[in-house]
């Protein structure tokens, strides 16, 4: 069980950090940096988060 989740982390770590730096190009470095390390650290977390402030709004 412990393996599927740090697998889901992992794969919502990878989408937030490449959402940042590849899709989101009018976001400033300082908020690419802060959002790359909250998805390193909290990668759940970070992932909801993220996809209610920016993708929600982009939509």
């Amino acid at each position: 069980m412990g393996g599927i989740l740090y697998l889901i982390g992992l794969i919502c770590a990878i989408w937030v950090i490449y959402d940042v730096w590849v899709v989101n190009k009018s976001m400033d470095e300082t908020t690419k940096v802060l959002w790359t390390i909250l998805a390193v650290i909290a990668n759940f977390l970070t992932a909801i988060i993220y996809y209610f402030i920016h993708k929600k709004r982009a939509v």
